[in-house]
């Protein structure tokens, strides 16, 4: 340092910076003169949050104060006399700032306190009683290909809010883009983009609405040949069917004829245990129909023989209704304008004032698994048959017999605490990893499991095959969600169909063919869940197919192995 303007300056060689021991008082001396020069008399910068404090109560040192004697002490050794009144005036205001800021916080407490008593002493508000739950119906959407069956699941969907219009008009824009204007409702359904691309169905879409009174699972089938034994998956978990139907002039003709999907898609869900369908003559505002009345009479009558001879009472089991998916019309308010010769009711109302579906509640737990997947764990998804789960049941799934546990429930992604029978379910399993399912397994109550068997004895029509089946034949079975191949071990004997008693007056067939009713003996590849049409239907009724086709419809009496 130079004495003279107090600047450092720099030596000649760091050596007589060392050799500068704590004997040299030279550079401790200069250090007082900036700290004298400081204007100790300026006003102490204050935070806006914090309330100013006086001029006299800044300059006015406490003597008592703890905290002003050490910093006084310190400053006092390190700036001599020139320091002493600017320490006590900064330890003076950080005295203050402490004082207050603590003053704050206690401030602060005491309203948290007073807040939370409120509360407490606040009563609880009355809980409502929670409405009873909507009865779960699962509707299937059946028909030949292109007959406007994911038309009218989105716009039904559109009409009961559970699309809004903000989404319908973007599927609009992206329809009109790739010139597929009338598709876009349909894409509430298909989210598929091969699906989209080539507007036909290949999965079985899933999507829900609801009405003042029910709860309904739409389960929209694909209509192509190629895709049947998806729809089979499909109709083992529904409760009534809705037959489209097209009224547009050629494609009526072409989906009824040999060879369309009308007449198997009647049979397979007959097969499937639905015991009521909703015929719904769709397009009848195409050029070709106009809403004529003669039109939709055609086709009724065309449709009541063959649906009679399915199974199907046309008193009892069987309604028509016209409509249009593509508008709406008749779908959830009726239009008399355009359709006045019709007077019922319309498609949504008709299906909500429906009987009531008699469920096994207190029955033993089934639910045969249709899907599984990983997310987070393992899920599992099915359709619940019969008994009651809750959130952390124990179950035991069949044939394996693994022991596993419910972790979480949804039904239609909501998460429930418990469900009911015909409730579609994704199940979170604990104690087993998503390769060990396969659909077809079943989850029971571990206090009554399900049977399972490979040899069993069925009642078997066949319905169109066009050579004779003899013993030795092995066709695909399709039971419940369970798909195996089956063998024809023996012909037992044929039954009469008029009386639907065996016919003892004739022996064991040696073979059988179309339009037969025989009692077979079957033989599945591997072992299968099972049971006996009179102890549980649902899982006690099957459909064999062959080459592409469905040969024979079944139903089994007893299981052997």
């Amino acid at each position: 340092m130079d004495p003279a303007n107090g600047q450092y300056q720099e030596p000649d060689s760091w050596e007589q910076v060392a050799d500068s021991g704590p004997g040299n008082t030279e550079a401790p001396l200069e250090i007082q003169k900036p700290f004298s020069n400081l204007n100790i008399n300026a006003p102490d910068f204050v935070p806006s949050w914090m309330t100013k404090t006086s001029p006299s109560q800044e300059q006015q040192p406490d003597a008592s104060s703890p905290a002003a004697g050490p910093a006084d002490n310190a400053m006092d050794m390190e700036t001599g006399a020139g320091g002493d009144t600017q320490a006590a005036a900064n330890g003076e205001l950080e005295e203050e700032e402490e004082g207050e800021l603590m003053e704050q916080e206690d401030e602060e407490e005491e309203e948290v306190a007073k807040a939370t008593a409120a509360v407490k002493k606040k009563p609880p508000a009355p809980v409502e009683p929670s409405a009873p739950p909507k009865e779960h119906i699962n509707v299937i959407f059946i028909g030949h290909v292109d007959a406007g069956k994911s038309t009218i699941g989105g716009q039904i969907m559109y009409l009961t809010g559970m699309v809004d219009k903000r989404t319908l008009e973007k599927y609009e824009r992206e329809a009109k883009e790739k010139n597929r204007e009338t598709w876009y409702l349909s894409w509430a359904l298909d989210t598929n983009l091969e699906e989209r691309e080539k507007g036909k169905t290949v999965e079985v879409g899933r999507a829900y609405f609801e009405t003042e009174r029910r709860h309904f699972t739409i389960l929209d089938a694909p209509g192509h040949k190629s895709f049947v034994p998806n729809m089979i998956g499909g109709a083992s978990q529904a409760d009534i069917a809705i037959l489209v139907i097209s009224a547009r002039r050629g494609e009526f003709e072409t989906g009824f004829e040999r060879g369309g999907q009308t007449r198997e898609h009647a049979m397979l869900v007959k097969t499937a245990g639905v015991k009521h369908i909703v015929v719904v003559i769709n397009k009848m505002d195409d050029p070709t129909v106009e809403w004529s009345q003669a039109r939709y009479e055609e086709c009724k009558e065309k449709l009541i023989p063959f649906l009679k001879k399915v199974g199907f009472n046309p008193k009892k089991d069987l309604y028509f209704i016209p409509v249009s998916g593509y508008t709406g019309a008749n779908l959830k308010e009726p239009d008399r304008e355009i359709c006045p010769w019709y007077s019922g009711p319309p498609l949504i109302q008709y299906l909500d004032e429906l009987q009531s579906i008699d469920r096994r509640v207190d029955g033993p737990v089934r639910v045969p698994i249709t899907d599984r997947y990983k997310d987070m764990g393992t899920v599992a998804l099915g359709k619940l048959e019969s008994g009651t789960l809750t959130r952390g049941m124990q179950l035991v799934l069949m044939p394996n017999k693994t022991n596993v546990e419910i972790l979480g429930l949804q039904s239609d992604e909501n998460e429930v605490e418990s469900a009911i029978p015909g409730e579609n379910l994704k199940l979170r399993l604990k104690g087993i990893e998503e390769e060990d399912i396969i659909p077809g397994f079943v989850l029971c109550s571990p206090d009554s499991v399900c049977s399972t068997g490979r040899v069993f004895d069925a009642q078997v029509v066949i319905l169109e095959h066009k050579s004779i089946i003899c013993a030795g034949y092995s066709c695909v079975m399709h039971c419940h969600a369970c798909v195996e191949e089956v063998q024809f071990k023996a012909l037992l004997a044929l039954v009469d169909r008029k009386t639907g008693k065996i016919d003892k007056t004739k022996g064991r067939p040696r073979f059988i063919k179309q339009d037969n009713i025989v009692v077979a003996r079957l033989v599945a590849t591997g072992l299968i869940c099972i049971e006996t049409f009179k102890d549980f239907p649902q899982m006690g009724r099957f459909t064999l197919r062959d080459e592409g086709k469905t040969i024979a419809v079944g139903k089994v009496l007893k299981l052997l192995e």
